[in-house]
């Protein structure tokens, strides 16, 4: 695994930026290996030590990719505390940031594409207190599908990017690089079709939503995938969103009275609670077909206004005349009972 991740990144990194290689007066250059950086980046095995020029910015001449998963506007000082004290400790920023130049803004010479907290952590010590401190950085020569890649491939060892920041980063990336092609943007990212469709179905959750949660980071892809898949029903959607809304409530609260409010996995229980259909929150006995061997054969699973979702069992040993007459039944039953008309 290690040996097909540093194939990976040399295949992302293996040209050198357009441009001369010389940088601006104002920054200050120094050579390194690459296999020093301490990041995921810098983890993989590679045959053979290769030397890369790094320099020393000035991180408000550097923008930030909005290709990146990360979202730079929820970066704070609580959230980079470790990284700032870090960088304080070893007297600057010893973990390169991956940028490339910008010719399309006059305002700035380089954007980030791996490396936003780093870059967030320098400007905010040069706000306070460290007026010199530069920003350390590679500089690559990446299209925007490539950059991607290379985010994707160091935030997949990072724990403070949550699930849904990069679910909906991957959605974005679908329709911008991927022309919309599930199994391409996999293959291109080295990932299994079935884990990128979760997290593209993930990517749906809106906004209002995840508000039951005291945070995003503690929505999980397991869970979140079921709830995914729970608001694609109109009807569930509307009784999870009154859910949601009541839990945001909880959580305001709680974080105003200086106290936690619902964990995550009692968020996502109300939620999920929520999303069960009328028939079973009032207990009532499901409605199922078996077949001659008393096995299971069909099952309703939920009845509303989109339509009656009828689950067929394998393995019950019914003939297709036997699912013919228990849809019949079904259909009577349901009749009899005031749910379709």
């Amino acid at each position: 695994m290690a040996r097909k991740q540093s194939d990976y990144l040399k295949e992302l990194l293996s040209s050198e930026p357009d441009g001369p290689a010389t940088p601006p007066a104002a920054e200050r250059v120094r050579p390194t290996t690459l296999l020093s950086r301490e990041s995921a980046l810098a983890r993989v095995q590679s045959g053979q030590t290769r030397q890369v020029t790094q320099h020393l910015l000035d991180p408000a001449r550097v923008r930030v990719w909005p290709g990146n998963a990360r979202i730079y506007a929820q970066l704070n000082e609580q959230n980079c505390r470790e990284l700032i004290d870090s960088i304080i400790a070893e007297g600057g920023q010893k973990v390169p940031a991956v940028v490339r130049r910008v010719t399309d803004d006059p305002a700035y010479d380089y954007e980030v594409v791996a490396g936003t907290r780093r870059h967030w952590s320098v400007q905010w010590l040069r706000n306070h207190s460290y007026p010199d401190l530069r920003f350390l950085a590679q500089v690559a020569n990446l299209d925007d599908e490539a950059a991607f890649r290379l985010a994707d491939l160091e935030n997949r060892a990072r724990q403070d990017v949550s699930d849904i920041e990069r679910a909906r980063n991957y959605a974005s990336a679908l329709t911008l690089h991927y022309d919309g092609k599930q199994k391409r943007m996999a293959e291109r990212l080295r990932v299994s079709p079935g884990w990128l469709s979760k997290m593209l179905q993930v990517a749906n959750i809106p906004d209002n939503i995840l508000a039951a949660f005291s945070s995003w980071h503690d929505v999980q892809l397991k869970p979140a995938y079921n709830l995914a898949r729970a608001l694609g029903n109109t009807d569930v959607a509307e009784r999870i969103a009154v859910a949601a809304t009541r839990l945001a409530q909880e959580q305001a609260e709680a974080r105003k009275q200086g106290h936690e409010g619902p964990s995550a996995s009692e968020v996502m229980r109300r939620l999920l609670h929520a999303a069960q259909n009328d028939a079973a929150s009032m207990n009532e006995a499901p409605i199922e077909i078996r077949s001659a061997l008393g096995r299971v054969a069909m099952s309703v699973q939920s009845v509303n206004r989109q339509g009656i979702t009828v689950r067929l069992h394998t393995g019950a040993g019914a003939d297709t005349d036997e699912y013919l007459s228990g849809l019949k039944d079904i259909l009577e039953r349901l009749r009899a009972s005031g749910k379709i008309f």
